[in-house]
């Protein structure tokens, strides 16, 4: 599908990364460069694991991950939301540095392929460090923020771009003083024109075929994407990345689709489970897991490859169709995606496996987050981090390999946007982890433990501030349903000044970036919108039948 030449950027609409291997048959030592493969999931809960404490849904090649790596159990995302979460997974910074946090209650992820806002070009991703140190990179699978988005759209129809320009045209005679024309009749066609766009909007769906785009590289292959097939392609361009860089070292990002909405499964797997599409759904994602698995193995690369498992955030508990949950399970966790700082929208599962590196079986309750994979792909890999910025994550393999006790986290900051919501403290001396809450977002309907009535969570307006804040030992209360005050816990004051003290050092290392989430930014351009055939009336399929032999 893709020629040799393209590997070092192969993107499979998204992007992939690549990392690390040793050759087939050669010894492996701990100074190896290790293959690397990184399998993120979308919208995943923590509780729809088996390895995480579900014994109902099968997850049978994720759990063995875990028995055969490293699991950690408070590993968290640097926001409840796909494109902040994903920013800083791939820089290792806290979004808001980059411009990737939205100041709105909507906007706070890219929402048209046709926008211009995206991750700045002078970030450097974990990527671009491994493509430096020799590896082949890829990612294959859901895109959220990239730089790509300026792909021009070919055939562009002028007469449908310039109907919006008509009644403006009109006031031109006014205006110059030519000759009157009627406010009415120019009110008259703007509705006109208005009433053109609404209902080829409502008929032809250009949503659906303007932002559902399967892309390899700047090359369209679908669009729209035909659901039924994305996923065996996707697999299929996985696997093949792997055949073809046996030599190695490879870098694999495989981004699932799984198990956001409208929640895309296969026939086959359709009814297998006990909680409808979207049980079905995660038993999919599993098996396509066992899939990638099974190349390492039959390739021999198994025992020098860092695989990698989360997910971008918690599950979402909003979303649901006529009374049928099709978000996921958090848990003991409360909260879910978009609800800021709620632990159920940021732990997420952290499975690591490194056979010549790693001792299987350990599990490891130390705060983490996903911003660590940044400087810890850079270490493995030999690289080394950029000096001219802050980087907000912390290389794990001190912890993972047993040499150290402890995270190098003290302090982590969970924004909603560009608000802070939420402060972890790990307290190292003595193992708590304390965690306030300045501003949480207010449930719908009354009582519930999600916002039902609005669809997400608000960041900011319908929220409320808590002064002092709302306090917690996430170490012996993890699902955040005990606040502390001063009357129950003597250190309440100490702990909550601390925090502060650690908010006031936190902002003094903020710089201002341009606001990638802003109206403008999120708002739809003609001119950046991909296009395969005529537009408005994108349309091609460029793929052969490859559903046999996945």
């Amino acid at each position: 599908m893709t020629q040799p030449s393209c590997d070092r950027n192969l993107r499979l609409w998204v992007s992939l990364c690549g990392l690390f291997g040793s050759l087939r048959g050669t010894l492996v030592t701990r100074n190896s460069r290790p293959n690397i493969v990184l399998l993120m999931a979308d919208d995943l809960g923590i509780g729809d694991l088996c390895c995480y404490g579900n014994n109902t849904v099968s997850t049978p090649n994720i759990d063995r991950l875990a028995r055969e790596g490293v699991m950690l159990t408070q590993h968290l995302a640097a926001a409840s939301m796909c494109t902040p979460s994903r920013a800083a997974f791939l820089t290792g910074r806290y979004p808001i540095r980059s411009g990737m946090a939205s100041a709105f209650n909507m906007h706070r992820g890219l929402v048209w392929l046709g926008g211009s806002g995206g991750l700045p070009t002078n970030e450097t991703t974990f990527a671009k460090l491994l493509q430096d140190r020799g590896y082949r990179t890829g990612l294959i699978g859901a895109h959220r923020g990239a730089t790509d988005a300026q792909t021009g759209s070919d055939g562009l129809d002028s007469l449908f771009f310039a109907l919006p320009l008509v009644p403006v045209l009109l006031l031109i005679p006014t205006c110059a003083r030519w000759f009157v024309v009627p406010w009415g009749l120019v009110l008259v066609i703007a509705l006109l024109v208005l009433l053109f766009f609404l209902g080829w909007y409502s008929s032809y769906g250009f949503v659906r075929r303007w932002n559902c785009v399967l892309m390899r590289n700047h090359d369209i292959v679908q669009q729209p994407v035909r659901e039924e097939r994305v996923s065996s392609l996707l697999l299929r361009e996985a696997l093949a990345f792997v055949r073809r860089n046996t030599g190695g070292p490879f870098l694999l990002f495989v981004s699932f689709l799984h198990v956001h909405t409208p929640l895309i499964t296969k026939e086959k797997f359709l009814g297998r489970s006990k909680y409808g599409r979207y049980g079905d759904n995660v038993e999919e994602m599993d098996w396509m897991v066992g899939k990638v698995l099974e190349v390492l193995d039959q390739e021999g690369l198994a025992n020098h490859t860092l695989v990698y498992f989360t997910s971008d955030h918690g599950g979402s508990l909003e979303a649901q169709a006529r009374g049928v949950q099709l978000g996921g399970w958090n848990g003991v966790y409360k909260g879910g995606k978009g609800m800021g700082g709620w632990e159920g929208g940021i732990r997420v599962p952290g499975i690591f496996r490194w056979p010549a590196a790693l001792e299987a079986g350990r599990v490891i309750d130390e705060p983490t987050s996903l911003m660590d994979i940044y400087p810890t792909l850079s270490y493995v890999a030999g690289g080394i981090l950029p000096v001219d910025r802050v980087i907000d994550g912390q290389n794990l393999m001190p912890l993972l390999e047993g040499r150290a006790r402890h995270s190098n986290h003290e302090f982590l900051f969970h924004y909603c946007g560009v608000y802070l919501h939420t402060v972890r403290w790990h307290q190292k001396d003595c193992g708590t982890v304390w965690k306030v809450h300045y501003v949480t977002p207010n449930f719908s309907p009354a009582g519930a433990g999600a916002c039902y009535a609005r669809g997400i969570c608000s960041c900011t307006g319908d929220v409320t501030y808590h002064d002092p804040p709302l306090l917690f030992d996430i170490s012996r209360d993890p699902s955040e349903s005990q606040p502390l005050s001063p009357d129950n816990e003597a250190l309440f004051d100490s702990v909550v000044q601390k925090i502060e003290d650690a908010v006031h050092g936190h902002r003094r290392t903020l710089a201002p970036a341009p606001q990638q989430l802003s109206v403008f930014n999120s708002l739809w351009k003609p001119w950046l919108q991909p296009c395969c055939g005529n537009f408005p009336l994108c349309g091609c399929d460029k793929e052969d039948d490859m559903e046999a032999g996945v």
